[in-house]
């Protein structure tokens, strides 16, 4: 393996995981309150949520860049307080991945959180437990599952992220340059042999990460029965 796929790898896996950290702090909350609101527009901000679900990557990537290049609003913002525009910067990727794999984060806590009768929250309550304490007593058991689902999702989500990458943060070797990028240049270069290399790296994480995730799924429902 070439040592520019090497760093692409380490590049795509360090976005993968901060990606996914900040969707979980993220999420968690966004779930819960979608889960529990009452509001009657609630399904405006889920539709919002679900958009990258059937955008095209493209569509979103260049609004992103538009958003963060030195003319957008968060470019311009970052470049009057004395920064750079985000547009072709790792910090760029991260925001690019966060919008582009929301859903797959907020859906699966979603449903987990749907599935929570308000009984024992209520007894928590009466326990003086407050909502932290519920939250990691009580919440956070129940629903293991759906936080292991999302995690996973959005790990293997954003590691094959091609063209949302692509449009903010172009091409650049050590920086911003994943691993799906890099099978593209192989392609186009017709470097066959390290692009298969590449995707079956990915094809074989992939699968495992999916037979855990229905795996331990499996496993917790049978415990629960």
């Amino acid at each position: 393996m070439l040592t520019s796929d090497l760093i692409a790898l380490w590049v795509t896996f360090k976005l993968a995981a901060v990606t996914t950290v900040l969707l979980l702090i993220i999420s968690t909350p966004l779930a819960w309150w979608l889960a529990r609101s009452q509001w009657r527009y609630k399904f405006v901000i889920e539709a919002i949520i679900a958009l990258p679900l059937i955008l095209p990557p493209t569509v979103l990537g260049f609004y992103l860049l538009i958003m963060l290049g030195p003319n957008g609003p968060i470019g311009g913002l970052t470049t009057t307080l004395g920064g750079t525009p985000l547009a072709f910067t790792f910090t760029g990727l991260v925001i690019g991945s966060v919008f582009y794999s929301l859903p797959f984060v907020v859906q699966p806590l979603q449903n987990v959180f749907n599935g929570i009768g308000t009984n024992v929250l209520d007894q928590a309550a009466t326990l003086r437990a407050g909502p932290v304490d519920r939250f990691f007593s009580v919440i956070f058991p129940l629903t293991k599952p759906g936080f292991l689902t999302a995690t996973v999702l959005g790990f293997a989500h954003t590691i094959g992220e091609f063209g949302v990458v692509l449009m903010i943060g172009g091409n650049i070797p050590g920086s911003t340059q994943v691993v799906s990028i890099a099978i593209y240049d192989h392609v186009e270069s017709l470097n066959y042999t390290s692009a298969h290399t590449l995707s079956a790296l990915l094809l074989i994480l992939s699968l495992i990460m999916l037979l855990t995730v229905y795996g331990l799924n499996r496993r917790f429902s049978v415990l629960r029965t």
